[in-house]
C-alpha cells in the first residue's frame, strides 16, 4: 500500500478525501504500468478534471493557479530563464518584480527540482500553477530545442573552472567534501543534461567512463555507441559521486561494484535508469541502463515477427505446459520478446510469476521477483518456491546452470508453462546447450515447445532510405546470385539530421523460429548435434536468421551490412 501513495500528488488527492485506497492503488499500479503522470491517470479515470487538480496543488503550495497568456510574455520575462534551465527544468517565466520572477513548472509538487531552479537563477523564484500542456507549448515556442548548445557552452565553462578542479582534489580525502561537489550547480546542470541528451537521442545506455588523461561520455544508440565532447578530467569524481547520490548508492564506497535505480521526469517522461558502478584504474566507471517505458512496445504484433512464426509463438504461449525459449546474446531483446509474450497470456484467470535479474519493466497483474545472489535468491531458489505459489505461467529470466534447467523441466512436467531465456547462437544450439548443462535428452523432448533465436538490426532511415544495386561481393557474401536477386531492391541510409547522419533510426529483430516436432524429438533423444537438428528444421521449413535478415533487406527495412554482421 505504501507504493500506492509514493507520489505526492496522490497522496494529496487522498488526504482530501476524494480517493479511497483502491482508487488510489489502481491509479499508482496504472501510472507504472503506462508512465503516464499521476493527473493524466487521474482524469483518464474520470475521477477528477484538471482544473480541481490545478487547485488542489496550488491550495498545497499556497499560491493561485495562473492562465498563461503567451502574447505577454515579454523578451525580458523570457531572458530571465536560460534555454537550457527552462527545459531541464520544464519551467516558463510569467512575469518579473524586481528581482522577483514568477514561474510556473510541470512538476511543482518536485522539492528538488525548485531547490535547484533557485541556485540556477539570479532572480527569487516565485511558484505558481498552471496547466501543463499550456508550459510546455511555451517552452516549444519560447525556447526551442538547442542541448548540444547547451552542453557545448556548460563544457566552456565547466572546463575554465580551474576552482573546481583544485575542490576535487581537496575533496577526494574527505567523502564529505565530495557530497557538496556532487550538489554543485554546474555538477547538477551538467549532469541533468547529459540524461536529457541521452532520452532526446533514444539512447539505452549512457557510459560514463575515466581513463588516465581524460574523461568520456558515450551513448548507445540503436546498438552503436557514440561519443559526445568529453567534460574535463576532473569532473570524473562529482559527476560519479552525483549519479551515486542519485541512486542512493555509497558515495564512499570506490572499492567495490555497487548497483541501484534512478527513477526521474526527463523531457516530461517518467524514465527509469538502472545504475552500475565499477571501479578501475583511474576511477569509476558508471553505466546507465535507460528504461524509456514511452520507448519499448511490449506488444507480440510490434515485434515484426513472420507471419508463420506469429501464429506459432501464439498457439505454444496458450498450450497448459511446456518450454517455451528465446534464445541469443545480451541486448538482442530477448526480455522485450518475452515481456510481450507474457501480456498477451496475462489474463484475469492466469497466475502469472517471473524470476529476474534484474526486473526491467513492471507488468500489471503479474508477480516480479528480483534476483538477489547475496541473499541467496537464485533462479533455482525462486523456482522451488513459485511451485508452491500455485502458478499457471512461469518465466524464468535465464536459464544459467543445471538445477535451475532441472527445475523448469520439472515445472513443465508437472503442468505449468515455462518461458525462459538462454545464451546460444542459434535456435538448435539451444537443445544441444541444455544437454551440456546435463538435463536428459528424453526430458528435453518431452517438454520443449519451441525456441526462437533472434537478433536486432539497425533500421534504415525512412528519411533518407536510398535503392542500389549491391555489388558482386556483396552478393558472394550473402551466398546470394543476381539470378536469386532479380530486380528486389536494395537500400542504404545517405544521413540525414532524422538519423544523425547515421543512416539508420530505429532496430528491428529478425527471427528463426525451431518447433518442436517429432522428427525433431527423435534425433533429440539420439544426441544429435546442433548441426544435424538444424540441417533437419531446415529441411522441415525452418527459416535461418540470414534468410529472415534477407526478407527485412527486400524489404527496405535494413542493410546487407547489418545482416552480415549479426547473422
Amino acid at each position: 500500500m505504501a507504493e500506492a501513495i509514493s507520489h505526492p500528488l496522490l497522496a494529496l488527492i487522498r488526504e482530501r478525501g476524494l480517493l479511497d485506497d483502491l482508487q488510489s492503488e489502481e491509479i499508482s499500479q496504472e501510472v507504472q504500468r503506462s508512465g503516464k503522470p499521476v493527473a493524466q491517470v487521474v482524469q483518464d479515470y474520470g475521477l477528477l478534471d484538471l482544473d480541481s487538480i490545478l487547485q488542489i496543488i496550488a491550495d498545497h503550495l499556497g499560491t493561485m493557479v495562473m492562465t498563461i497568456e503567451q502574447d505577454q510574455l515579454t523578451p525580458e520575462v523570457i531572458a530571465a530563464v536560460p534555454t537550457e534551465t527552462a527545459r531541464m527544468y520544464q519551467v516558463v517565466p510569467l512575469a518579473l518584480y524586481g528581482d522577483t520572477v514568477q514561474l510556473a513548472m510541470v512538476d511543482p509538487l518536485n522539492p528538488q527540482m525548485v531547490d535547484e531552479l533557485g541556485f540556477n537563477l539570479k532572480f527569487t523564484p516565485q511558484l505558481v500553477v498552471a496547466n501543463p500542456a499550456e508550459i510546455l507549448a511555451c517552452l516549444e515556442k519560447f525556447y526551442p530545442a538547442q542541448a548540444d548548445l547547451g552542453y557545448a557552452q556548460l563544457l566552456k565553462e565547466l572546463g575554465g573552472d580551474g576552482e573546481t578542479a583544485q575542490e576535487v582534489e581537496d575533496a577526494k580525502v574527505a567523502s564529505v567534501r565530495m557530497d557538496d561537489l556532487a550538489n554543485d550547480v554546474p555538477v547538477v546542470k551538467f549532469v541533468n543534461l547529459v540524461l536529457m541528451q541521452a532520452v532526446q537521442d533514444r539512447a539505452s545506455d549512457i557510459h560514463f567512463e575515466p581513463f588516465e588523461d581524460e574523461f568520456k561520455i558515450r551513448y548507445r544508440v540503436d546498438g552503436a555507441l557514440y561519443e559526445m565532447a568529453p567534460p574535463p578530467k576532473h569532473l570524473a569524481t562529482p559527476v560519479t559521486s552525483r549519479l551515486k547520490i542519485m541512486a542512493n548508492l555509497n558515495i564512499s564506497e570506490r572499492r567495490l561494484p555497487q548497483d541501484g535505480r534512478i527513477t526521474s521526469v526527463i523531457n516530461g517522461k517518467q524514465v527509469d535508469l538502472r545504475i552500475s558502478t565499477l571501479p578501475t584504474a583511474f576511477g569509476e566507471s558508471v553505466v546507465l541502463r535507460v528504461l524509456d517505458r514511452n520507448a519499448v512496445q511490449l506488444d507480440l504484433d510490434s515485434l515484426g515477427l513472420p507471419k508463420q512464426s506469429f501464429d506459432f509463438i501464439v498457439e505454444t504461449i496458450n498450450q497448459p505446459n511446456g518450454i517455451f525459449t528465446v534464445t541469443g546474446p545480451t541486448g538482442c531483446g530477448k526480455t522485450t520478446t518475452l515481456y510481450s509474450c507474457l501480456r498477451r497470456i496475462n489474463q484475469i484467470d492466469t497466475k502469472l510469476l517471473t524470476i529476474e535479474d534484474p526486473v526491467e519493466f513492471d507488468i500489471e497483474g503479474i508477480m516480479q521477483v528480483q534476483v538477489n545472489d547475496s541473499a541467496g535468491m537464485t533462479f533455482a531458489k525462486a523456482l522451488r518456491a513459485f511451485l508452491r505459489q500455485d502458478p499457471d505461467i512461469i518465466m524464468v529470466g535465464e536459464i544459467r546452470d543445471l538445477e535451475t534447467a532441472q527445475i523448469a523441466v520439472q515445472a513443465s512436467l508437472t503442468g505449468h508453462l515455462v518461458l525462459s531465456t538462454l545464451h546460444t547462437n542459434d535456435a538448435a544450439g539451444a537443445v544441444t546447450r541444455m544437454v551440456d548443462m546435463g538435463v536428459e535428452p528424453f526430458l528435453i523432448s518431452s517438454t520443449l515447445l519451441g525456441v526462437l533465436a533472434q537478433r536486432l538490426v539497425r533500421r534504415v532511415c525512412t528519411k533518407c532510405r536510398t535503392p542500389f544495386e549491391p555489388s558482386e561481393s556483396q552478393l558472394q557474401n550473402m551466398n546470394l546470385s543476381a539470378h536469386d536477386v532479380g530486380d528486389k531492391m536494395f537500400y542504404y541510409g545517405r544521413g540525414c539530421p532524422n538519423c544523425n547522419d547515421t543512416g539508420y533510426r530505429g532496430r528491428k529483430g529478425i527471427y528463426e523460429l525451431l518447433g518442436v516436432n517429432d522428427a525433431i524429438r527423435n534425433l533429440i533423444n539420439e544426441r544429435a548435434p546442433t548441426v544435424v537438428i538444424r540441417q533437419k528444421a531446415i529441411e522441415l521449413g525452418m527459416v535461418t536468421l540470414r534468410d529472415d535478415g534477407l526478407r527485412s533487406i527486400y524489404n527496405g527495412e535494413t542493410t546487407v551490412e547489418e545482416v552480415l554482421k549479426y547473422t
